[in-house]
């Protein structure tokens, strides 16, 4: 007596509506491999970050050290001022060039391998601006390289129109910019 009702159209509609998206990426990257892997919290949790690959190839090559010499006597003498200007930088001011420089020494001292520590801001950096991973993965760039590897990346931040010896939040008031990670100013409250 009715007319019977379509079955597949909750087949259909259910086929038609677009895959959330992948939850936010949290923990440290980790480099290698095919996609966006993240380590949190000890267990890894393999996570579609968008299917487009990284594009931009890096702005110098991995042994043009000699582009900035100044650069590259500091870091040959005392590499761990040149790894904490890149990692001021790179966590855009929620550590200080200092603090980031005497972490490196201090995992350089007790361990020796500072590389380790190290190729997580490589790949930190390569996440935020689009970089390849070349020409090897980050922990073998800085394991083999290490020097070249931070000059690499000194270089990469310079041209990207950073002053390095300034720090994040110099940089920010120079461009014109307010620091992302500055807290929001307070007014006074209602007086008399």
């Amino acid at each position: 007596m009715y007319p019977k009702a379509d079955e597949g159209a909750p087949l259909r509609a259910q086929a038609a509506a677009p895959p959330p998206p992948p939850p936010p990426a949290t923990g440290f990257p980790m480099s290698g491999g095919g996609g966006g892997y993240y380590q949190a919290g000890g267990a890894t949790a393999a996570l579609a970050v968008q299917a487009q690959a990284p594009v931009a190839a890096w702005s110098t090559g991995l042994c043009d050290c000699f582009d900035d010499c100044s650069n590259c006597c500091v870091t040959c003498l005392c590499p761990c001022i040149t790894f904490g200007q890149v990692a001021e930088i790179i966590d855009r001011g929620s550590t200080s060039c200092g603090t980031s420089g005497a972490l490196y020494t201090l995992i350089m001292l007790l361990t020796g391998c500072q590389c380790v520590f190290s190729c997580f801001y490589r790949a930190k950096m390569r996440a935020q601006y689009g970089l390849q991973e070349s020409p090897c993965a980050d922990c073998c760039v800085h394991w083999c390289c290490e020097y070249c590897a931070l000059c690499q990346e000194y270089r990469e931040l310079k041209k990207r129109g950073f002053d390095m010896k300034l720090g994040w939040h110099a940089n920010m008031e120079r461009q014109g910019r307010t620091a992302a990670t500055m807290p929001p100013q307070m007014h006074p409250g209602m007086t008399r």
